[in-house]
């Protein structure tokens, strides 16, 4: 079961930071504008908050490789604390924002938390 959550964990870092890619440098352009559903005037103005929300996401990503490397207990517990944020911050961007990032954001961190808690 570790290995399955290990690579959950992986995998949720890096869809973290596949969107700070998104987010922080491909907003205006046609694949961040394709997530966004943005006209390239609304992408423009709206770049420097995307890049915001990308620097956060990388953060995540960044938190959940320090908990894979991390020796255990330590290694253990910024996963699951990691992993939570993920799910609060899918939670908030589906009720406020776009629930698609209840099945892309959420979904995946609360599956990886599940197996995380589970191996633990």
């Amino acid at each position: 079961m570790q290995i399955v959550a290990n690579v959950l964990v992986g995998l949720v870092a890096a869809l973290h930071a596949w969107i700070l890619v998104l987010e922080m440098f491909l907003w205006e352009g046609a694949p961040g504008r394709k997530l966004s559903g943005f006209d390239a005037a609304t992408a423009r103005l709206t770049a420097p908050l995307a890049a915001n929300q990308g620097l956060y996401n990388g953060f995540l990503a960044a938190g959940l490789v320090w908990g894979l490397i991390a020796g255990d207990p330590t290694g253990y517990r910024v996963q699951v604390f990691f992993l939570s944020c993920v799910v609060v911050a899918g939670l908030y961007g589906a009720a406020t924002a776009n629930r698609r990032i209840l099945f892309a954001q959420a979904l995946p961190g609360a599956l990886a938390l599940a197996a995380v808690l589970v191996a633990g």
